[in-house]
């Protein structure tokens, strides 16, 4: 049973108070939050007391030169993501009360997904139903299932080394990769290049690139190949990984279907293994416990479809 204090709490707390916490910590400081929200410092302060009084608990450690959000704190910001993931989704929610398909469909992804059946489905998706609209954003993997669990997105897409209990997850395609180097590199043009050729060269990477990681199997054809296991570059997104290898900071590796382009180019050289390269493979997720506008409803059923109607050997990209 609730007490009585916990039943007032909803009447008596200012909404307001959490919006403005919840951008104090996203900016990362009292200063930053006034400038977001165009106020002044004070302002912030004292929304910040009034909401620390409010809840009984110090919720950030703020003192000169050093800013910190308190185990309390952390803990009102994961209800305040959840909170502001649902009202946001009011507005969508209201359009079921008209007969078309309306509303936003927002996706957050990993910077390397490139795949024609998720672009076919957007495409088809658009000419149907041409009042809805998008938002599509892109993050590091474990960046997209936070934003899902928290309800701040319709769909993700992104790599997953475990399943999370709390998502709905299916591969929505399969991709292999491989070694690139770019064209100042010694081994470049280059035909039939050995894989002993490649021992001690300097490599650069994506962030996910680590043991355990979501990329584990690209770290372990780093291994493969005896690069030099420190990186020289890393990046979470794929354009700039791809950047530093054209650009001769090292080998590394990309999806071949994504790479192909640039190699038809001359901006790539595929460097052995040539075989047995290593598959990873990117899941569609969802929140089950999310309440959908008409728009997102439709987009996912239609997206579902798609793998259930198309095998994976035709969702797994060469």
């Amino acid at each position: 049973m609730m007490k009585p204090y916990e039943q007032r709490f909803p009447w008596n707390l200012d909404w307001n108070l959490l919006r403005t916490f919840t951008v104090v910590v996203e900016r990362g400081g009292i200063t930053r939050a006034a400038d977001f929200l165009g106020v002044k410092q004070p302002t912030i302060s004292s929304a910040l007391k009034r909401l620390e009084a409010t809840v009984g608990q110090r919720l950030v450690d703020r003192r000169p030169s050093h800013f910190s959000v308190t185990e309390a704190g952390q803990t009102l910001y994961k209800e305040c993501s959840l909170v502001f993931g649902i009202v946001s989704q009011i507005p969508g929610l209201m359009t079921d009360v008209k007969n078309r398909v309306t509303g936003h469909v927002s996706i957050v992804m990993t910077s390397h997904v490139v795949s024609p059946h998720l672009d076919q489905a957007l495409k088809s998706f658009n000419k149907d139903h041409p009042d809805a609209t998008y938002s599509i954003s892109i993050a590091e993997s474990s960046t997209v299932l936070s934003r899902m669990r928290q309800n701040r997105a319709t769909l993700g897409v992104c790599l997953m080394r475990n399943k999370d209990q709390s998502l709905t997850s299916r591969v929505l395609f399969r991709e292999f990769f491989g070694l690139y180097c770019g064209p100042s590199h010694r081994l470049f043009g280059r035909e039939k290049v050995l894989l002993s050729e490649l021992h001690g060269e300097p490599s650069v990477s994506f962030q996910t690139d680590f043991e355990g990681g979501p990329l584990y199997s690209v770290t372990q054809l780093r291994e493969q190949a005896s690069l030099k296991p420190a990186l020289k570059g890393i990046s979470a997104n794929l354009p700039e990984v791809r950047r530093m290898i054209v650009a001769g900071l090292g080998i590394g590796a990309l999806p071949l279907h994504v790479a192909q382009r640039d190699v038809d180019l001359g901006n790539l050289w595929r460097l052995p293994p040539y075989s047995k390269v290593p598959s990873v493979e990117i899941f569609l997720v969802t929140n089950p416990k999310r309440s959908m506008n008409p728009a997102e409803k439709a987009f996912l059923t239609a997206l579902n479809q798609v793998v259930d109607e198309v095998p994976l050997k035709d969702r797994t990209y060469l």
